[in-house]
């Protein structure tokens, strides 16, 4: 453990992802294999669910640091992380590291102790976290408590992970990506299978690593940043679940690109993919499909988070896969092939497939970007969220995960906006404990206004800075962290789309939302209203009032 604590420290004080990588590779160098398995788990951020209700641990703290519950809520509001807190507050009573318990590994902590608290009771939790943390200190002594919280984060990507991984074994970074990829157990032997020579061999219902489409700038003209449409297979954005749909050794596996296997969630998918032939790798999109016309991402979502399907969900969501790309043929490789060549491979095995629920993306063809924006307006009445799109130029144009290929670019339809007055604010989290930055908006219902979404991002330092004093200077009341704020500041908040919600008080939903701007121009009389929400989700649309 004090080794691993060690390269906590030193990723934590450093900006700099050449000494974070460098740091990851001298680990991996000296660990053993159990202990590396672990590290990758953590560095990947893999996460051990919390074991230990935070109520035992907040009572615990409480108990042998010896201070009142007010102090720690103020200590943690200001530090902004339980474990953190409850580590200075043991080192300072000096309750912490007094016992000299003996070094233990990484995967012992782990596997030995970690593990075990999984359906102990409370007076077994608090005798085994209060021994444990009597032998360590320091950096050890935050990492223990951010693992017993199921909390530890690790400030590096998953791809500077990879790449240390990869210097270590002396591969390329590719094969250490894909090999993450899907299910995974910390154990040695899965640290020798990470690291040893790249055989090529794809493992049955391992996914590859997933490569996403960039935005375009909105403020270039799009010509200017594409060149001519031709040089593009430009296709319809589905609105969905990036996925990949694998057939391998007659087993057919769905990966979510947040490397979740979602196989049993859309057996109609599995089912129809059943008839792809043995080592076939589709990229496609996961969506609800009524036979004619993709269904709104609402619909998709009765689905996500379920493990049994009811008759109702079945008949009322129905799933299908919209392949953009192939990435795997009859068991070769194809992701070096030319874009070209692979629409053609993916139009024949899914062709032949003659399945409704595995379809081949609509391939758009363009005359000029003129015509492509005239469409692109249309995208949600199609169900769409804009373009995406693969340079397809020369023989070597759309190389998957190179240049402007694999993830291709992608031109979205505009955000749907609203004007919102801000209500409540709460601290953010790591950096931003110390600032509100958690934002609670809020629309007209009738003489009252109605919370209908929480917003924590699209506001620049500068802003953030002079919002927080704003809110510190207008605060009515404090509910623990949270506190209401004088409705008279509006906010226009951007968002991708709109459902009703039996889970929110507003019965409506709103699907990423974020800040576009701070609208100081405008008195919170004239933000807008909860009937103009509704009507977004009638597919009315909403007047723009960027000139008011």
């Amino acid at each position: 453990m004090k080794a691993f604590a060690e390269l906590f420290e030193a990723i934590d004080r450093t900006t700099s992802t050449n000494a974070k990588v460098d740091a990851m590779v001298a680990y991996f160098a000296d660990a053993d294999s159990a202990d590396a398995a672990w590290a990758v788990r953590v560095l990947a951020g893999e996460r051990v669910k919390r074991l230990v209700p935070r109520a035992v641990l907040h009572e615990w703290l409480l108990e042998r640091a010896g201070v009142s519950a007010w102090l720690v809520e103020e200590s943690s509001s200001v530090v902004g992380d339980f474990a953190e807190t409850a580590a200075l507050l043991l080192e300072s009573a000096g309750h912490a590291g007094s016992d000299s318990g003996a070094e233990r590994s990484l995967a012992s902590w782990f596997e030995d102790r970690i593990l075990t608290l999984r359906g102990m009771d409370r007076q077994e939790h608090v005798a085994r976290i209060d021994a444990w943390t009597r032998e360590v200190s320091g950096t050890e002594l935050f990492v223990v408590l951010k693992l017993v919280t199921g909390a530890l984060r690790v400030g590096v990507s998953r791809t500077l992970t990879e790449r240390a991984i990869a210097r270590v074994a002396g591969v390329e970074q590719s094969a250490i990506a894909h090999r993450l990829m899907g299910s995974w157990d910390a154990t040695p032997e899965f640290w020798e299978r990470l690291v040893s020579a790249d055989t090529g061999e794809a493992e049955a219902g391992r996914p590859y690593p997933f490569y996403l489409a960039s935005p375009v700038d909105p403020g270039v003209a799009i010509g200017d940043q594409l060149g001519d449409t031709s040089d593009w297979l430009m296709e319809w954005k589905w609105d969905g679940i990036r996925a990949q749909v694998i057939k391998r050794a007659s087993e057919v596996t769905v990966w979510s690109r947040g490397d979740e296997n979602m196989t049993e969630r859309f057996p109609e998918v599995t089912d129809a993919a059943a008839r792809l032939p043995d080592g076939t790798v589709l990229d496609a999109e996961l969506v609800c499909w009524d036979g004619e016309r993709v269904l709104p991402f609402a619909v998709l979502q009765r689905r996500i988070g379920r493990k049994v399907l009811s008759a109702a969900v079945l008949r009322d969501a129905p799933a299908a896969a919209i392949a953009y790309d192939v990435l795997e043929v009859d068991g070769e490789d194809v992701r070096a092939r030319p874009q070209r060549e692979r629409r053609g491979m993916l139009e024949r095995v899914v062709g032949e497939l003659a399945a409704t629920r595995v379809m081949v993306s609509e391939r758009v063809e363009l005359a000029s970007w003129e015509e492509a924006a005239a469409l692109r307006e249309m995208s949600r009445e199609r169900g769409t969220e804009g373009f995406r799109g693969v340079f397809c130029c020369g023989g070597g144009g759309g190389l998957w995960g190179g240049g402007g290929g694999g993830g291709g670019g992608m031109w979205k339809v505009d955000p749907l906006t609203v004007d919102a007055v801000m209500v409540y604010a709460q601290p953010g989290r790591g950096r931003r404990a110390n600032l509100l930055t958690d934002y609670t908006f809020a629309v007209w219902d009738g003489e009252e206004l109605a919370p209908v979404t929480k917003a924590y991002s699209g506001l620049d330092n500068e802003e953030i800075a002079e919002v927080d004093k704003w809110i510190r200077r207008h605060t009515t009341e404090r509910f623990g962290p949270v506190r209401a704020v004088e409705p008279t500041r509006v906010f226009e908040i951007a968002f991708e789309g709109i459902a009703r919600s039996t889970r929110h008080k507003s019965g409506v939903a709103l699907r990423f939302p974020r800040i576009a701007r701070v609208r100081d121009d405008k008195p919170a009389a004239e933000a807008d209203t909860l009937d103009t929400l509704t009507r977004l989700i009638d597919g009315e649309t909403r007047e723009d009032n960027s000139e008011q």
